[in-house]
């Protein structure tokens, strides 16, 4: 960093003070002033790594230890490109004297892997736009200087891979009740893998899951309406087939398992529309039983008696009162009532349709009229909303089915607060150990007195700046000299 440092304070500072006295002059342009100074501090920063890239790589060349394993090939210029902007240096290419095997040595000890052009803090500021808005703006947002093509950003998103297996807890909770709300979207495709493979009209739509457990509901504030889920966690993605489904709730079984003590559970509730999928969460989670939402219960009822004009008031009053009663053959009885009244084809498919609803989960009906006092209500709706329809199908987009299974995951990785930065590190693949590999034979403490002694008069410089460098050349070669033993 020692040159970096130093054609800044000769060329650097003049420039800021020329942006400063250009401010000076005409205070109204604060904004250039501003660009002015940004500009100058990115230069610096680009320029201080490249720097210290060039260095570490100087280091590998002029290794002892290195020449024991490795010759030199040849020497390459290479870039990266990094939250700042493009990073330009030479790195040098190495021979192993063993296997022949080439090999950049500098990418080994940085943990970059051959194709990678994007250093780690880009990719994930890249992720943090693209997983609100959009791959352009991903690309955009990637670097102050750089521009991503959205295709890269799209290229990222498709390959990147989403832990499944919960955290291991000593200390396992403790709950009576565990709550678990599911729902899916309708997120339309273009293609289903390439371009014109879509040939039948309902082919063109691909239906994410959506699920979360949480232990309640409170408040958000004292006296407030709204209220908040209790330790949400949520699942989703594409989970097609009977064997999707089960690989779905068997995720989200050792979860639970993972994190609660199963004893104290005295119920799980699962809440939603009555779909199939939802049911069958009853066959893989121990202990849990369906409650139909009453969202779509309400629905389904509104659009039975919509039609009657002045008496639809009464007949959802006769619905509802027979729910209320547990009667079953007393709100079938309604229905056939307002079959009998009505006319409309169209309106006589509608009744069908929700008498055919309303007592097919009528078990899940009565459920939720039981121990209301341990049940909150289902706001699966409300989720796929935000989780999901605000990126993938409230706006006119097209998705490939891949496509909208790797949003899917990334919008419930964001809703669990997961650090996008971790899940860019938790794309690297271990890099194989060297040929070659030995022991390492100096201690830190020894390596810093040899070290110290080959200090060149230009590293000395730095004790002598006015700018005070808070990390010495001296320990930065020596850290840097343990992970040389390593090759």
């Amino acid at each position: 960093m020692i040159k970096s440092i130093q054609q800044f304070e000769e060329n650097g500072a003049k420039n800021l003070t020329g942006v400063l006295e250009k401010f000076l002059k005409d205070p109204q342009q604060q904004a250039e002033f501003i660009y002015g100074i940004t500009d100058s501090v990115v230069q610096l920063g680009l320029d201080m790594i490249a720097e210290t890239f060039e260095s570490m790589d100087e280091e590998l060349r002029n290794s002892g230890y290195r020449r024991r394993n490795w010759v030199i090939s040849r020497r390459d210029e290479t870039s990266l490109i990094t939250s700042l902007g493009t990073v330009r240096y030479c790195k040098t290419l190495f021979k192993n004297k063993k296997t022949g095997a080439c090999e950049y040595l500098l990418d080994r000890i940085m943990g970059l892997e051959s194709h990678v052009r994007m250093t780690e803090d880009a990719q994930a500021q890249m992720l943090e736009e693209a997983v609100d808005s959009s791959y352009r703006k991903g690309g955009i947002r990637a670097s102050l200087s750089e521009k991503v093509s959205k295709q890269t950003v799209k290229n990222k998103i498709h390959d990147l891979k989403f832990h499944t297996k919960p955290e291991k807890i000593e200390n396992k909770k403790q709950v009576s009740y565990l709550y678990i709300d599911a729902d899916e979207d309708h997120v339309s495709l273009q293609y289903l893998e390439k371009k014109g493979d879509i040939t039948k009209p309902r082919s063109n739509t691909s239906m994410p899951k959506i699920a979360y457990v949480y232990e309640g509901a409170e408040s958000e504030a004292p006296k407030s309406e709204r209220f908040k889920l209790i330790n949400p966690k949520y699942f989703g993605g594409i989970y097609e087939g009977s064997k999707g489904v089960e690989q779905f709730w068997r995720e989200i079984y050792e979860y639970i398992s993972a994190t609660y003590d199963m004893d104290a559970i005295k119920q799980i509730y699962i809440n939603g529309d009555g779909a199939a999928w939802i049911k069958s969460g009853r066959k893989f989670i121990a202990g849990s039983t369906f409650v139909l939402d009453k969202f779509h219960m309400q629905k389904y009822i509104t659009a039975a008696t919509s039609h009657l004009m002045d008496s639809s008031e009464d007949a959802r009053s006769e619905l509802y009162g027979a729910i209320h009663k547990r009667a079953k053959w007393m709100a079938s009885e309604t229905f056939e009532k307002i079959l009998n009244i009505t006319e409309n084809e169209a309106q006589r498919k509608k009744v069908e349709s929700s008498m055919a609803y309303i007592l097919g989960h009528w078990d899940g009906i009565m459920q939720g009229l039981r121990n209301k006092e341990t049940q909150v209500g289902c706001s699966a709706e409300g989720h796929v909303s935000h989780i999901y329809a605000d990126r993938m199908s409230s706006r006119p987009l097209g998705w490939s089915k891949h496509g909208v299974h790797q949003m899917a995951k990334l919008r419930i990785y964001k809703a669990n607060k997961g650090n996008m930065l971790e899940l860019v590190r938790m794309q690297k693949q271990e890099l194989p150990m060297a040929v070659g590999t030995e022991e390492r034979i100096y201690l830190s403490s020894e390596m810093f007195r040899s070290e110290s002694k080959r200090l060149t008069e230009e590293q000395r410089y730095v004790e002598r700046i006015t700018h005070s460098i808070p990390f010495p050349e001296v320990k930065k070669i020596a850290y840097f000299k343990n992970h040389i033993w390593g090759l």
